[in-house]
C-alpha cells in the first residue's frame, strides 16, 4: 500500500530531510485494523476542523460516531489536497470512481434482515 504524507512535507519543507533523519511512526495493531466509516459529517469553527467518521447500520434511523478527527484549517486544506491527489492516482490505475449514491443520507439502506 502506497501512501502519500505530501500534506504535512509541504509546510514543514521535509522531502529532502525524511531520507536523511528518517521518521519514526508507531502504527498500534488496533490502530492498524482501520474503522469502517460510510458517512462523514464535518463542521468548523474559526480555528479548527472537525470530521466524524460514522458507521450507518441498515434500516436504522440512529448512527454511532466510530471516530473523530480535530484538525487546523490549514491541515484540513493541506488533507484536502493530498485525497485529491491519491484519488488522481488511484483513478489513474484503476478508472474512475462512480459516484452513483444520493448525496442524502442513507436512512433506509435495505429491508431489515430477518433471521
Amino acid at each position: 500500500m502506497k501512501s502519500v504524507c505530501r500534506f504535512f512535507n509541504q509546510k514543514y519543507n521535509m522531502e529532502n530531510t525524511d531520507e536523511k533523519r528518517g521518521i519514526n511512526i508507531d502504527l498500534p495493531a488496533d490502530v492498524a485494523e482501520g474503522i469502517y466509516s460510510n458517512l462523514a459529517m464535518i463542521t468548523h469553527s474559526p480555528s479548527e476542523f472537525i470530521v466524524d467518521f460514522i458507521r450507518m447500520m441498515p434500516a436504522l434511523q440512529k448512527a454511532k460516531v466510530k471516530s473523530r478527527i480535530i484538525l487546523t484549517p490549514q491541515h484540513a486544506k493541506r488533507l484536502l489536497s493530498a485525497l485529491a491527489e491519491n484519488i488522481e492516482r488511484y483513478e489513474a490505475i484503476h478508472g474512475r470512481i462512480k459516484d452513483d449514491e444520493a448525496s442524502t443520507i442513507p436512512y433506509n439502506m435495505s429491508p431489515l434482515a430477518e433471521a
